[in-house]
């Protein structure tokens, strides 16, 4: 399967500063081309804040076939197209990183963050404009990928692939409402107004993807379109579960809560697979949920606490139950393409439950060993200083980190941005997915 953009997204870890200091990589950098990423990657009308002048506007007639204004968001990869499934998860993780992090942001990242975050949210409101139905991708990807041309220069067909009710879409609408709950956390304070909006859709939609319960890739109408790209492969029940989780920490609602307390065994919430991507939410979803665990408010919710402390235990060799492998180098690897979709998301959760662990003064019990939030951190910084450049290549996989990164990547902007040192954070051609 072809992993696109959306999974290195929560490289945004690196705005935690003050955890790796002594380290000679320049995180700061790091994190703004991270960030600077998202704009290359654009869709609809720019603005003249624009940093990445050489893009232009692009897609502006999205949706006129369905009457209805689909402009806006952010493409796929090198692709032309926008696959509502990845990038709902791409503002769900956003929105988590500025939720956990953004107070060690320096401002103006945090700012830019905030910013990428509306860019997809703002997208996000219109595919779920209309009661009971979702718009679930724009542009038809075997025409946009036999046609390899700029978005700008786009001539191909801009399909709009719809869902309506009572037809199945859990995981998209699932995923979509945990992203607009997310982005109303992350907004809560400096737009109350936008959040609030963020919040109500989310409810709505939600409401939809438990409703009509199944998989948006079983609908026969779209399909063809969705796969092999982004169909559901691992079921839609993590994404009501991941949903209702995101509901319940963004509105404190106590039906949210009895919705993941009541229906956790039924959907799945002791799945323990040791991955967290676009199509698997079940690690995200025992460390979201083991937050109100870990403060000591919610017993009833202590078997996603189990499931997040046996993933943790998955991942030191010292622990009995350590199956996860590492690269020669110390990469955390599974096999499949793509493999730093994996190493960046296991890496954001590390970081994640570390800081809820210390908060609550808590250790991981992993049969003989303890595991204190130093240990899951330090295996973190492994992952990131991996990528940037410390491994037996000393290659960054981030293009334009360093003097040393790769230079063939998998973009379709990629010859006008080189010249001007605007380099996207890519896909090498032949190598990993960094997003």
């Amino acid at each position: 399967m072809k992993f696109h953009c959306y999974n290195f997204v929560n490289i945004i870890l690196l705005s935690n500063f003050g955890l790796f200091e002594s380290s000679y990589h320049d995180y700061a950098d790091a994190l703004s081309k991270s960030i600077l990423f998202f704009e290359g990657q654009r869709s609809g009308y720019l603005p003249e804040d624009q940093r990445m002048n050489w893009r232009g506007s692009s897609g502006l007639g999205d949706g006129w076939m369905v009457n209805t204004d689909l402009t806006g968001g952010y493409y796929d990869a090198g692709d032309n197209v926008k696959f509502g499934f990845p990038m709902a998860f791409t503002t769900t993780i956003l929105a988590w990183s500025v939720i956990e992090f953004g107070e060690c942001m320096p401002p103006a990242e945090l700012r830019n963050a905030l910013i990428a975050t509306k860019w997809a949210t703002d997208y996000l409101l219109k595919t779920v404009s209309q009661p009971n139905r979702i718009f679930v991708q724009v542009g038809d990807p075997i025409v946009d990928h036999n046609c390899w041309e700029r978005p700008e220069d786009m001539d191909t067909a801009r399909t709009v692939y719809t869902v309506d009710a009572p037809n199945t879409a859990s995981d998209v609408a699932g995923e979509t409402a945990a992203a607009l709950a997310a982005a109303s956390i992350a907004f809560r304070s400096s737009d109350p107004g936008y959040a609030e909006t963020l919040l109500q859709t989310s409810t709505r939609v939600f409401d939809f993807a438990d409703s009509y319960r199944g998989a948006y890739s079983d609908n026969s109408n779209i399909r063809d379109g969705v796969c092999p790209f982004y169909c559901d492969f691992d079921g839609y029940q993590d994404e009501l579960l991941w949903g209702a989780a995101w509901l319940r920490r963004a509105s404190q609602g106590d039906s949210y809560l009895n919705y993941i307390q009541n229906n956790g065994k039924t959907l799945g919430a002791d799945d323990n697979i040791n991955e967290f991507g676009w199509d698997n939410k079940h690690a995200g979803l025992n460390v979201l949920v083991s937050k109100e665990v870990l403060e000591g408010n919610m017993y009833s919710l202590e078997t996603y606490k189990a499931s997040a402390d046996s993933f943790m235990c998955t991942l030191i060799p010292e622990s009995s139950s350590y199956h996860i492998e590492f690269t020669p180098g110390g990469l955390i690897y599974r096999p499949g393409g793509s493999n730093l979709q994996h190493a960046t998301t296991i890496s954001f959760l590390l970081l994640v439950y570390a800081n809820y662990m210390e908060r609550s003064s808590k250790t991981v019990n992993c049969g003989s060993v303890s595991i204190s939030p130093t240990m899951l951190r330090h295996i973190a910084k492994r992952q990131v200083d991996y990528i940037l450049g410390d491994n037996p290549k000393g290659m960054s996989y981030m293009v334009g980190y360093s003097n040393y990164y790769p230079q063939r990547i998998h973009h379709r902007w990629f010859i006008t941005s080189i010249h001007q040192r605007s380099f996207p954070i890519h896909r090498v051609q032949g190598g990993f997915d960094l997003f």
